[in-house]
């Protein structure tokens, strides 16, 4: 973020802290798209991170007063979103499709085998990711889906640089384990 758009979006935030709706539209249209990346990979679900990040936002709005420019607004509303995605998750308890059309396993693209393979690899990272504790999963998705550096990943969960470091290294670690014998047994598949 350049010098220029920083200024920019603090004093957006301190006209949305004097209560000025505009400036804090603008300031979710500026961080809408990673707050529903972030939120996203944390439910895996699309209707489910639709829902918590317009609760991140409502409670963002809600909240804004109490916003202190000790971390950045992107930290802090990070946080609020992993904060409603996990809440979102333990209200949901994990949706079950109800029926066969519930699985939207139609897919618009063309379909090679290539295109096949590569979404079934996809399926079994963001499935392994899906899998890891809520703490490790925030930081492994706030570090490799949204590129925020350990400060910032600290700042958003309010928590130490070395707790950062150390849950990133634990989720890699479940994340390995977990994805070394699926894709072992997928390339013996693909050998075939």
């Amino acid at each position: 973020m350049t010098i220029s758009t920083q200024a920019n979006e603090s004093e957006l935030v301190s006209k949305a802290q004097n209560g000025d709706r505009n400036a804090y539209g603008e300031l979710v249209r500026t961080h809408s798209q990673g707050v529903l990346n972030v939120v996203y990979r944390m439910c895996g679900n699309s209707d489910l991170a639709e829902d918590a990040a317009q609760e991140a936002f409502i409670q963002a709005w809600l909240k804004i007063s109490s916003y202190q420019k000790k971390a950045s607004f992107k930290s802090w509303l990070y946080r609020i979103a992993v904060n409603a995605a996990v809440d979102m998750l333990r209200k949901e308890k994990r949706i079950l499709p109800n029926t066969i059309e519930d699985l939207n396993l139609s897919d618009s693209r063309p379909s090679p085998e290539s295109l096949l393979a590569s979404s079934e690899k996809a399926e079994l990272i963001r499935g392994a990711v899906l899998s890891l504790p809520n703490a490790s999963r925030a930081v492994l998705v706030l570090r490799e889906y949204e590129g925020l550096s350990y400060q910032e990943i600290a700042e958003s969960l309010e928590i130490p640089i070395g707790t950062v470091m150390s849950r990133l290294s634990y989720a890699r670690k479940l994340l390995k384990e977990k994805l070394e014998t699926h894709f072992f047994s997928y390339a013996e598949v693909e050998n075939v």
